[in-house]
């Protein structure tokens, strides 16, 4: 059976990706790595957590020698590394945790598949999934592509730009085969209410402010987070080593007019007055090194490999609402930190 380690499992993206590995490819042992930080929640993967081809170990990429031991003992076919500190934020206010986690877990795993994969490195891949924002930031017209300069403008985006750095030097002096993708802002079910729709979505329905940075004038690209998932799948099985591959959602939004369209569904969700959430819009002070516009090529991915979106944006953006209404309990147990308990309640005390 072929042994897939997915670092970030049990995060947003990293879900999605696990859940998609585990029902479609019954033939693999997906392995599940994740520090269950705030964003990483188990019950994100119910419905999978029973399934014989799946498996979650709890643990640090930062911890170079559990690193080192779990790739020792798994003896892992591939790696698709999602794990990642990815609050802009949070970055801000605390850079040097995404220095450790980024960079050194990065590092960490690379030097765990270096070594255990140096007498075979055939039918090896090591996948690393990384940001748009490594790019910088663009003005009203052209897109990034694979080819675009690197400039990042926050700890967060500096730190996931030099563990780009490194995958591909690793690659290029080592000769580990590699693949990247850097994607667009993700939007979807299983996200931490942290990230703007999630957190709107949850702010609306309670009757409270949505604030908004400066103006509402940053254009972001969006991606739902089912059709990221499936370009991972392609990027893995088909992706050429050595190459880098940007994912995104051809939907480009000022920050205010999402807002809006959001607070319209909400209102439509909710039988409230027309324009009612929208009273809820408040602006403040804008965040130090905001981006103004990200916008991605994603021609290369589709040409290459015939990936394409699946969803147009009003259709993701409606699915995306229901489910978060739908699933109040999932919110509200994020939001209060019950999710943590699920850890303790269906692993430790098992092994108790």
């Amino acid at each position: 059976m072929k042994k897939i380690l997915i670092t970030g499992g049990a995060g947003f993206i990293g879900s999605h990706v696990v859940r998609l590995f585990v029902k479609k490819y019954p033939e693999y042992l997906v392995v599940n790595l994740d520090k269950l930080t705030y964003a990483g929640n188990l019950e994100n993967l119910k419905d999978v957590e029973n399934q014989s081809n799946y498996k979650f170990i709890k643990g640090d990429i930062v911890d170079t020698n559990f690193v080192q031991q779990i790739f020792k003992k798994e003896q892992f076919d591939g790696v698709i590394h999602l794990a990642a500190e990815s609050h802009v934020d949070r970055s801000i206010s605390n850079p040097m945790e995404f220095v450790y986690t980024n960079i050194v877990g990065t590092v960490n795993l690379l030097n765990a598949a270096r070594e255990e994969w140096k007498d075979q490195l055939e039918n090896k891949k090591f996948y690393h999934i990384s940001t748009d924002e490594v790019y910088g930031a663009l003005g009203d017209s052209g897109y990034f592509t694979e080819e675009t300069a690197y400039d990042p403008h926050s700890p967060y985006s500096a730190s996931k730009a030099s563990s780009d750095h490194l995958v591909r030097a690793y690659h290029d002096t080592f000769g580990l085969p590699v693949v990247i993708s850097n994607c667009s802002n993700n939007y979807g079910s299983f996200q931490f209410p942290e990230k703007l729709l999630p957190l709107f979505i949850h702010n609306i329905r309670n009757n409270k402010p949505l604030p908004v940075y400066g103006k509402g004038e940053n254009v972001r690209d969006w991606l739902y987070v089912e059709d990221h998932a499936s370009a991972i799948d392609l990027v893995f099985h088909k992706g050429k080593i050595g190459e880098t591959y940007n994912i995104g959602g051809n939907n480009e939004w000022k920050n205010i007019d999402l807002i809006k369209k959001l607070c319209g569904i909400m209102d439509n969700k909710l039988g409230r007055e027309t324009g009612a959430s929208e009273k809820l819009i408040t602006f403040v002070k804008d965040r130090a090194g905001h981006d103004l516009r990200y916008a991605i090529d994603s021609s290369k991915i589709q040409k290459e490999l015939g990936w394409k979106p699946s969803l147009n944006f009003g259709e993701g953006l409606e699915r995306t609402v229901a489910w978060y209404l739908e699933n109040k309990q999932w919110l509200e147990h994020v939001t209060s930190g019950e999710y943590q308990k699920y850890y303790e309640e269906q692993y430790v005390k098992r092994e108790k």
